[in-house]
């Protein structure tokens, strides 16, 4: 899914591009990423937000009111950032990652059983042990939860790797 077209810019670091596969397996496991949109209020937002992948798609939930609400309904165009591992090497000026990033557009769910799908694969990424305890706060909250649908058009991941040149356990 990593298309190149005037809109979506191939990236430049080609030494640090992930392939499909770890860029999605990067989306798949990841706890949070942030999701960026056009704000309401003519900035730029972005929250920080748990989220599921489906297939080419990533389901989110939340109040069924507010300033994320507001801003997607003028511009349903999107950004979603996850960051995997990270670590600081001091001594070189520099940081080991990896990332994904996700274009596309989201749009609220309203279809009563995709939105209860949407909450069991929540509950099942965040909360695998307790499927019994998470139908009954899917039926619970089902009323006062707004779930929205991102339609993933463009995946791309980076990272960068930074070996060690030394034994020293101690190098950083």
């Amino acid at each position: 899914m990593q298309t190149h077209s005037p809109i979506f810019k191939p990236v430049r670091r080609k030494d640090r591009i992930l392939s499909e596969e770890l860029a999605h397996a990067l989306l798949e496991r990841g706890e949070y990423g942030v999701l960026s949109m056009h704000g309401a209020n003519g900035y730029g937002y972005g929250i920080p937000i748990s989220y599921v992948l489906e297939g080419e798609h990533l389901y989110f939930h939340g109040a069924p009111e507010g300033f994320k609400l507001e801003s997607l309904a003028l511009d349903d165009r999107v950004s979603f950032c996850v960051v995997g591992a990270t670590k600081v090497a001091p001594r070189q000026f520099s940081t080991a990652y990896e990332s994904v990033i996700v274009f596309g557009r989201i749009a609220s769910v309203t279809d009563e059983p995709e939105r209860i799908h949407a909450l069991r694969l929540l509950s099942a990424k965040y909360s695998p042990e307790y499927p019994a305890l998470a139908e009954k706060y899917i039926n619970v909250s089902l009323h006062r939860t707004h779930i929205l649908r991102l339609e993933i058009e463009h995946l791309s991941g980076k990272a960068k790797r930074i070996a060690c040149p030394t034994a020293d356990p101690n190098y950083q």
